[in-house]
């Protein structure tokens, strides 16, 4: 399946008008009183700031200008229970967080995102990844390349580097992670962020890996991962093998590895 530039673009227009949204609540003088964390099930916190996210961006995938992609199911972390029963016949599909790093956006450090990703046969073949408080968003698509506010991005491996940069999460440390760390037997620098900007960083050889060990959704990490394979990037479970979704019952990713 090939999706256009065209497509690319509205997709990206669409992740900037929920930002703008987001960006709406974020900036408000009464921002405490308007987020009204509330806790789902998965004890992660849910704001008034993703559902308005969540709702520009189911109902503007179904105004797409390819009528076949307008029609797709949509999967979205703000109604993500579709019973398994019908999930496991999709093909294709819309896979959405409409504000990734919760957290982060609640300590108002800026580093949260938009997230949008087009998946077919349990590959991400589109991403979409704005982050509205840093006015930066990444986009990429197979056998279009990936992009970082419209500039080319690609994954460069730089072997002769003395020292590795590795990205971890700001807000959900891990000590597997540092026990990985410790086996890689050169020395390493390791940079912090929330969402899935940890992906983005790898995709434009900001950093060299992204090891991920420690729970994460389906919705998490699509969008960012299409974003790093179009722009030349590994990103595989611990075993080689590659990160897939719409798997299996449960929307929770194995550990993976970004490179």
């Amino acid at each position: 399946m090939r999706v256009s530039r065209e497509t690319l673009t509205e997709v990206e227009a669409l992740a900037q008008a929920a930002g703008a949204a987001i960006m709406q609540i974020y900036h408000a003088p009464d921002f405490a009183a308007r987020i009204q964390v509330q806790t789902k099930g998965d004890d992660s916190p849910l704001t008034e700031a993703d559902l308005a996210a969540h709702h520009i961006i189911t109902a503007g995938l179904q105004r797409l200008s390819d009528a076949q992609l307008s029609a797709l199911p949509q999967l979205s972390e703000e109604s993500a229970d579709i019973p398994w029963r019908e999930r496991r016949h999709w093909q294709t599909y819309w896979l959405i967080d409409p504000l990734d790093g919760t957290k982060e956006f609640i300590k108002r450090n800026g580093e949260f995102t938009v997230n949008i990703a087009l998946i077919h046969k349990g590959q991400p073949l589109l991403g979409v990844v704005a982050a509205p408080a840093l006015q930066t968003i990444y986009s990429g698509a197979r056998e279009i390349g990936a992009y970082k506010d419209g500039t080319p991005i690609a994954a460069r491996q730089d072997s002769a580097a003395p020292t590795l940069k590795v990205v971890g999460s700001r807000s959900h440390p891990s000590p597997d992670v540092q026990d990985y760390l410790d086996k890689l037997g050169k020395p390493y620098e390791l940079v912090p962020m929330g969402s899935s900007l940890k992906l983005c960083l790898v995709a434009e050889s900001k950093a060299h890996l992204y090891p991920r060990l420690g729970p994460t959704s389906e919705w998490d990490t699509a969008a960012a991962h299409a974003v790093a394979l179009a722009a030349g990037a590994e990103v595989t479970t611990l075993d080689g093998e590659a990160l897939r979704y719409n798997q299996k019952e449960s929307l929770l990713n194995p550990w993976f590895l970004v490179r």
